[in-house]
């Protein structure tokens, strides 16, 4: 008797519960996290170089006379301002030849001083018709050599003077030491090397083009740049200069990559590696867990950067590579493609973006 009042008792509990919970109010759906990433340059499509970013300007720093290394001011890695004091030669020689020059000026001064005297007085005898004019015509013609004389004194006495200034090597400009080349006591010829100097300014990344693929570069061509410090991040660039000449050991052809972004955070000496496309333009790739597809057609979710919502985009891809897939068309660069758990998606779910490692994801296109 007590059984099938019970089965009744348990049921309308049941639905009493559900009643409930039930209260008629929608229940706000959640949102679940998406990892997102851009597609990058297909890497397989490119040829990659290693290289080293160097300052744009390097003057090699010399002094103009030669001399003996008394003095070395600076290391390398040191930060230089124009004009700053580099390294000294022995100064007594040079000395020697401005003290000397410094006397012939004084002795050409009086000689000038004593022969236009005499000019002076033949002139007032000519007047007065006791000299001949012969007699004037010479004390004219040693006045005028007098002069000469001693204006070639003075550009000497300059040339000394400067000789003795080039005993200190100065920076030319602001910029790094980036390599030195002599020690204190060595004797170095005029035009020896002693500084190289990295300029302040812009930075480029130095690179070896192979002899075999040379033809296929050109000044001006567009390429991508990643420093080894920021793996995740490309930057980009063209090739600014080729070396016309193969390097005789290497007999690879030297070439400068300059940055065409504003502001690049590259430090003197660290690594790079430039990306050349093959043929133009390199697609663009995404990892292989963000292509799914329906009925034969591949397609990615690409999230909507105002709403956070999902678009089926259909795509047209290329050969699947070992982590990435090309995708040749239906792609920009700027857009954002959800990485993984693509087959429990829907379009327009509203989704929260995230990066690899959990965190937030502020969506904005690419410049």
């Amino acid at each position: 008797m007590f059984r099938p009042a019970l089965s009744l008792v348990l049921p309308l509990s049941l639905i009493t519960v559900l009643a409930a919970c039930g209260n008629g109010e929608p229940v706000a759906p959640s949102i679940r996290p998406a990892m997102v990433v851009q597609p990058q340059p297909a890497a397989e499509m490119m040829d990659t170089y290693p290289g080293e970013v160097r300052a744009r300007l390097e003057p090699e720093l010399a002094f103009r006379i030669g001399g003996k290394v008394t003095k070395r001011l600076v290391e390398v890695g040191q930060q230089v301002k124009k004009d700053q004091r580099l390294a000294e030669l022995d100064p007594q020689d040079v000395r020697l030849q401005l003290e000397a020059t410094r006397a012939q000026v004084a002795a050409a001064e009086a000689n000038l001083h004593l022969v236009r005297a005499e000019r002076d007085r033949y002139k007032k005898l000519l007047d007065r018709q006791l000299v001949s004019r012969s007699q004037y015509d010479n004390a004219e013609n040693l006045y005028r050599s007098g002069a000469a004389r001693l204006k070639q004194i003075k550009a000497e006495f300059d040339v000394a003077n400067n000789q003795a200034g080039y005993a200190v090597l100065r920076a030319s400009q602001d910029g790094v030491i980036a390599r030195r080349m002599v020690e204190v006591g060595q004797v170095v010829a005029a035009g020896q090397s002693v500084f190289t100097l990295a300029a302040d300014g812009e930075r480029e990344v130095s690179i070896s083009l192979p002899e075999q693929a040379f033809e296929r570069f050109k000044v001006g061509q567009a390429v991508t740049v990643e420093l080894w410090s920021q793996p995740d991040q490309r930057f980009p660039g063209r090739i600014r200069e080729m070396s016309p000449a193969a390097d005789p050991q290497s007999r690879t052809f030297a070439a400068r990559v300059a940055f065409t972004q504003g502001e690049v955070p590259a430090e003197l000496g660290q690594s790079a590696r430039v990306f050349i496309a093959h043929n133009g333009e390199a697609p663009l790739a995404v990892p292989l867990s963000a292509l799914t597809a329906e009925q034969g057609r591949p397609y990615v979710w690409v999230v909507d950067p105002q709403t956070s919502t999902l678009k089926r985009t259909p795509v047209r891809i290329g050969a699947y590579g070992e982590k990435l897939v090309p995708v040749l068309e239906g792609l920009q660069a700027g857009d954002w493609v959800v990485a993984a758990g693509v087959q429990v998606l829907r379009e327009g779910q509203q989704v929260r973006p995230v990066d690899r490692d959990n965190r937030a994801v502020k969506l904005a296109a690419k410049e």
